[in-house]
């Protein structure tokens, strides 16, 4: 592949690919093209294999010369995955299996008719959606951060090309660094990492340093439970991500650029690693690109697999080699960062929305959002939500629109409880506050925290205490155990839930559980462990009820915390059939088959519940 040497003719290339591309996408000369989702969740139910049956299909039928076919990223709609989708028309198919292929050419390529069966069909009203545009899912979204994601080919320069890569960073370098950082700066931008820091301030706070070394980082280190923004942002256009570390490079003077990329994430690594190979092999990495003196190298570093990691001092001492523990501050990593250099480090989803910036220009982009949060923000939505998957939605969506337009709603008609949003730094929402606008402020003010995007909905099946349990067991294990505070205090936290889950508690462990939270908070080096407790404080005010029932009258409603519950057979309805005694792993269960109604040993008893699912007649009841 020849290299690009100057700005004017990449410019001219710029412009072929965007129009080759977007006749690819209209079906120019009657072609049609096939996109298949390939995204690790898609890929992990069978798209690969999909892909190619599609390749097999089209040579055996002689359709090469009109059929096109690509594996592209993730459609964010994760729970109707494997995606396929047809254009010009727009078509999506969606839970497709490998010998759906077959169909799909026969009556779609060759015929010309939808495959009915294929389509998404909304489940309340029953009306159909070929296009992915009429899905309700995605009609309140807008994609920013995954711009070409479920679009481009994300192994395809010129494909990433023709769908606006490269635009921004050609912008700016037509400005001096401190136009372009007061370009982010207008524009409003916060950190997509969790604190919300403006990303303008921290870039210019390294470009005000005076040193003829410094560095960009890109972290990419999500280890948030349930989170798979920034992996799905990796995957499905890593050019854009690249293209705004360089702009950002530009901008503060630097260089070099890392990716901290989690190890977990091979998909995106391989992604990523292909697309600056390929950028290196036309020169838009690398020396003088494009005869502008501005050099930038790029490099990737896999994640040592700690949670800390994802604290930017923590990260800086992982890539020098280093166990991953927090540093104090100051100094701050602008100041004195990588290989005590200044360095900024901004997520995944922040530079993926810096070409957007540069494109389209602050004004425009500060329009989206609200007064102090621009933009739109990326959530995991996942948990007891009927559209699990990526959404990307404008700051002041509610947290109502979120979970009961996009999600549609609690599966099951079981009652909504609340949303955990923050990760194990965040804190749950509930019902009072489900018409809250999504923002940085609003949800900290509400008890919680925007976090880098995991937002986890809880039904009435799901005991509050055993949540705040769940997240707190994850900082235990990834605490690097350099404060005393996290350290211990974690552990202590952890040992007083499982006292009131297993039926021991007393109402001054409450009291208990308040004072070593606020000690955390204040006495912890990094965020980590300053917002260690958040959950058990949120949990606590607002389901306080919730923990006085577990201690007083040793009851879980929610049937979830094994030492509180009880399984028992009704001997009037019982029909004495003996299937719950059958199936009894530890012989818990005894009765007289057609006489003797059966009854369950609460001394042998494990609470499995198999004999509460192998009950047709309902005799048992779990309390």
């Amino acid at each position: 592949m020849a290299k690009y040497k100057n700005l004017d003719d990449f410019e001219k290339i710029i412009i072929e690919d965007t129009h080759k591309f977007a006749d690819k996408l209209a079906g120019e000369n009657q072609i049609r093209h096939i996109v298949i989702c390939g995204g690790t969740g898609c890929i992990s139910s069978n798209s690969k294999a999909i892909l190619n049956e599609f390749q097999k299909e089209i040579d055996e039928r002689n359709l090469s010369y009109k059929v096109t076919v690509n594996l592209v990223g993730c459609f964010g709609f994760c729970s109707q995955g494997p995606f396929v989708k047809i254009y010009p028309e727009d078509t999506l198919y969606r839970m497709v299996k490998v010998q759906d292929v077959k169909r799909i050419i026969e009556l779609d390529i060759e015929g010309g008719q939808i495959v009915e069966d294929l389509v998404y069909e909304d489940p309340n009203t029953k009306v159909k959606y070929p296009r992915q545009d009429d899905i309700p899912f995605y009609q309140k979204q807008m994609r920013i951060a995954l711009h070409g994601c479920g679009v481009i080919n994300p192994e395809s320069l010129h494909e990433a090309l023709g769908y606006d890569a490269f635009k921004g960073l050609v912008k700016a370098l037509s400005m001096d660094r401190q136009a372009v950082i007061n370009e982010v700066l207008n524009s409003g931008l916060r950190g997509r990492g969790g604190g919300g820091f403006p990303t303008g301030k921290k870039w210019q706070f390294a470009y005000d340093q005076n040193s003829s070394v410094k560095y960009v980082i890109c972290n990419g280190d999500e280890g948030d439970p349930g989170a798979f923004m920034d992996r799905s942002i990796l995957e499905g256009n890593p050019v854009n991500v690249i293209e705004g570390m360089m702009i950002a490079g530009y901008a503060i003077g630097a260089h070099d650029g890392y990716f901290y990329v989690r190890a977990e994430y091979p998909v995106a690594v391989d992604r990523l690693r292909k697309a600056i190979k390929s950028l290196e092999e036309v020169g838009l990495l690398g020396n003088n690109i494009l005869g502008t003196g501005f050099s930038f190298r790029a490099h990737i570093r896999l994640g040592a697999g700690a949670f800390v990691c994802g604290e930017e001092t923590a990260l800086i001492n992982s890539i020098e080699g280093k166990r991953g523990m927090p540093r104090p501050r100051p100094p701050f990593p602008a100041v004195s960062g990588l290989w005590g250099k200044p360095t900024i480090i901004n997520n995944v989803e922040t530079l993926a929305n810096i070409p957007y910036i540069l494109r389209v220009g602050a004004e425009t982009f500060s329009k989206i959002g609200t007064t102090k949060s621009k933009g739109t923000k990326v959530f995991a939505l996942g948990g007891k939500v009927k559209n699990v998957g990526l959404v990307e939605v404008p700051m002041g969506t509610t947290l109502r629109e979120l979970i009961y337009e996009i999600g549609e709603g609690i599966p099951n008609n079981k009652r909504f409880q609340a949303i955990q949003t923050g990760g194990p730094s965040g804190g749950c929402l509930t019902l009072q506050e489900l018409d809250t606008p999504i923002d940085f402020d609003n949800l900290v003010e509400k008890g919680s925290m925007m976090g880098s995007g995991g937002a986890i909905v809880m039904d009435e099946d799901n005991c509050m205490v055993d949540v705040a349990k769940f997240y707190l067991e994850f900082i235990c294990d990834e605490s690097c155990g350099k404060c005393s505070q996290c350290r211990i205090g974690t552990k202590r936290l952890l040992e007083i839930l499982d006292k009131i889950t297993s039926g021991q508690g007393e109402l001054s462990d409450l009291d208990k559980l308040e004072e070593l939270s606020a000690s955390l908070k204040v006495g912890s080096l990094c965020g980590l462990g300053q917002s260690a407790a958040n959950p058990i404080l949120s949990t606590l005010h607002k389901f306080r009820d919730v923990y006085v029932r577990h201690i007083v009258d040793k009851k879980c409603d929610a049937g979830v915390c094994k030492s509180l519950m009880s399984y028992k057979i009704d001997p009037e309805r019982c029909k004495k059939c003996s299937v719950c005694a059958k199936n009894c792993p530890t012989k818990a269960i005894t009765g007289v088959v057609g006489k003797v109604p059966f009854v369950i040993d609460q001394t042998k008893c494990v609470k499995c519940g198999v004999c509460f699912q192998s009950c047709m007649f309902h005799a048992i009841s779990k309390n």
